[in-house]
């Protein structure tokens, strides 16, 4: 088996083993669960097949999902980030993106945490609007939103900086 796929295996067991048993049962505040497992989609390798990553995505959101029992909420977020990856990522880091030999190694600190926001953004956009699911409680969406993704994007790259190779 390849090297990337193994890695990929063990990020995406590691990663929902530490959401399923750790995350999950915190409650800062009453109400904030930083959802970690993000970061597989920060850590995905960016040349790869565009269907199995949906399908991977999908399947790491139903697991999710199912330990957390929240009604695919997870899986549906976890779809939308992963389709919009790319765009975000051309977003974040312009035109490099469209190179062949684009790497993460090439790009500045500020562009890599922009990107892994963005994606915390979207998510829990995502998650919270469809777990509340009504406009008239707009601002119980945002608090939740900005206060989760905040501690989401601290603890995230916390992580990152921990089990990511030295790019510098």
């Amino acid at each position: 088996m390849n090297n990337t796929l193994i890695i990929n295996i063990l990020r995406f067991v590691l990663l929902v083993i530490t959401q399923v048993l750790i995350f999950n049962n915190l409650n800062f505040l009453g109400f904030i669960n930083p959802f970690i497992y993000v970061l597989f989609f920060y850590w995905y390798p960016i040349k790869v097949n565009r269907a199995i990553f949906m399908l991977t995505a999908f399947l790491l959101g139903l697991v999710i999902d199912i330990f957390s029992d929240t009604l695919a909420l997870n899986a549906l977020a976890s779809v939308t980030i992963a389709y919009a990856r790319p765009a975000i990522m051309r977003f974040c880091f312009g035109v490099n993106y469209d190179f062949q030999n684009f790497s993460f190694k090439n790009t500045t600190k500020v562009q890599r945490i922009t990107f892994l926001g963005l994606l915390i953004l979207v998510h829990h956009l995502i998650f919270f609007s469809f777990e509340i699911l009504s406009i008239a409680h707009i601002l119980l969406i945002l608090k939740k939103v900005f206060a989760t993704g905040t501690v989401t994007l601290i603890l995230c790259i916390l992580f990152s900086s921990l089990f990511s190779p030295k790019s510098e």
